[in-house]
């Protein structure tokens, strides 16, 4: 059991599902962990994912994954409004897929930054997840 690709899974299913962010990221929502040709924007992707078990009950695993949104808005509002959007549909969400279940999970570090060409600006949202198997 996958314990990452569970998360991945529930991840995307509960955001996917949040009001709040399909009025962002369009319907049905923008997000990938590898962007089609020529998306449309803004979109989210989840991006790097660090994992460790834990020494507990229900073979835990800690998660830190990194979550980007990418807009090509002029300035930062657009990217910080997905940003507050994230944080507000992730702070303390119950996901489960595929027999492993979320314990702990909320959003931590985050930063917001044009890219280098001015054409869009990115925000990074840095999440800690602890999950466990579901026990039947």
């Amino acid at each position: 059991m996958s314990h990452e690709l569970a998360l991945q899974k529930a991840l995307i299913a509960h955001l996917g599902d949040d009001v709040g962010l399909g009025a962002l990221l369009g319907q049905p929502p923008r997000i990938w962990d590898a962007p089609p040709d020529r998306p449309g924007c803004p979109y989210l992707l989840i991006g790097r994912s660090e994992s460790r078990p834990v020494a507990a009950s229900g073979c835990g695993v800690e998660h830190g994954l990194t979550l980007t949104v990418v807009s090509r808005f002029r300035g930062t509002e657009e990217a910080k409004a997905v940003l507050a959007a994230l944080r507000l549909a992730l702070t303390d969400a119950a996901l489960a897929a595929d027999g492993v279940r979320t314990i702990s999970l909320r959003p931590g570090f985050a930063d917001v930054y044009p890219a280098p060409d001015g054409l869009r600006t990115f925000a990074v949202l840095r999440l800690r997840a602890v999950t466990e198997e579901e026990q039947p």
